[in-house]
Order: structure tokens, then C-alpha cells, then sequence
């Protein structure tokens, strides 16, 4: 039998959807459930990972045919590292107030398991290409399932989407803001909806 290999469409759509790293495969929950109380971070943490996802990728995929399976993971490792470095420092020079706000969880991003296991299910089986996709797709189903989770409780914490100096009012004038939603309780409670809603869009579909 002829070895799979992935279509680059059905590569995108995964990480979107049926493979997506928050809400299907629940991986990455450290920065899904500390930085998702307001929209901008959340925003800025999904980037991040996208940009070291697609870099990392890219280094793996290039140098799957020299890696040693003894050494595998650790060379995984070091580009993750060398990747997550150079984000962090650039947020540090041209986005201080963001890099201030997600403190620890960007670095943290050199553990994240979403970027290890794309390292090992993808980047080091395939070509350069579709290890970019596979990479684009993963990042932005990351980044959407943030976004989605920080709305909920951006607008029921404050009743307000604030962007920097901007703000979109959402809800009316004599809203009761739900002041639990910006805290560690908002994000269990949100994630644990959001997963019991596409558990059961998953069933209805099946």
C-alpha cells in the first residue's frame, strides 16, 4: 500500500475544525485559560504561536531526513526555542504593554504541546509545503478558538470589546457586567461550554 499523504486542503480545513488544537484536541489549555480574558492578548498569544509554528516547521521539515531518533525530540526542541526567543524579544521591543500582559506564557510557548506535536506528526514526515499549511491551519485554529473564548468574556465581564484605545460598545446601557468572567472561574466555565457545544454539533453532525 502507497503511504498517505495529506491534501493540502484537507491539511488547512483540519486544524479549523475537526483537528482543532483547543476545542477538539484540547491541547495548549495553559495560554487558552490565562490569556483569553480579553480579546487583544488572546489575539497577540494566537499570532505568536502561528509565527513559531510555521517557522518551526519549516526547519524540522527541512532537516527530517539528517534528525536521529535519539535525538529527535531535543533537536525539536532548540528550533522551537530559537523561534519562541525571537518573538519574545520583538514583543518586548515594539509591544511592551502585550509582552507585560501575557508575562510567562510566551516563553512557555517552547512546551506548548501544539507545536511539538505538529513537529512530530507533520513536519518531520513531510515536505516543506504541506508542513506550512499544516503549520497556517494549526495556528489559525488556535488564534479563532482564543478569539472566541476572549469575546465571551471580554463582553460579559465588561460589556465592551477594548482594542488598545479602542473600545466597540456590545452590550446595552444597564448591562450587569458578570465580573467572575475576567477571572480564572470565566475561563474554565467558557472553555468547558465552548467544548460541550462542539461535542454536540460533533454528535448532531455524525
Amino acid at each position: 500500500m502507497a503511504d498517505y499523504k495529506p491534501t493540502l486542503g484537507k491539511t488547512f480545513l483540519a486544524g479549523l475544525w475537526e483537528e482543532n488544537p483547543v476545542f477538539r484536541l484540547v491541547l495548549g489549555m495553559c495560554p487558552t485559560l490565562a490569556v483569553t480574558a480579553a480579546v487583544k492578548p488572546a489575539f497577540t498569544m494566537g499570532m505568536s504561536v502561528l509565527f513559531v509554528l510555521i517557522c518551526s516547521n519549516i526547519v524540522v521539515s527541512l532537516m527530517r531526513n539528517l534528525l536521529k531518533p535519539h535525538l529527535r525530540i531535543l533537536m525539536f526542541t532548540l528550533t522551537i526555542a530559537t523561534f519562541v526567543t525571537i518573538c519574545d524579544l520583538y514583543l518586548k521591543a515594539f509591544q511592551s504593554e502585550m509582552s507585560e500582559a501575557l508575562g510567562p506564557y510566551i516563553p512557555l510557548i517552547i512546551v506548548n504541546c501544539i507545536i511539538i506535536c505538529r513537529a512530530e506528526a507533520c513536519a518531520s514526515k513531510y515536505g516543506v509545503l504541506i508542513s506550512i499549511v499544516d503549520a497556517v491551519s494549526m495556528g489559525l485554529g488556535f488564534t479563532l478558538a482564543l478569539c472566541i473564548i476572549a469575546v465571551i468574556r471580554e463582553v460579559l465581564a465588561t460589556g465592551i470589546i477594548a482594542w488598545g484605545s479602542y473600545t466597540i460598545p456590545v452590550m446595552w446601557k444597564s448591562f450587569v457586567p458578570l465580573t467572575a468572567m475576567s477571572m480564572p472561574i470565566g475561563a474554565f466555565i467558557t472553555l468547558g461550554l465552548m467544548l460541550g457545544l462542539i461535542n454536540l454539533i460533533t454528535k448532531k453532525q455524525s
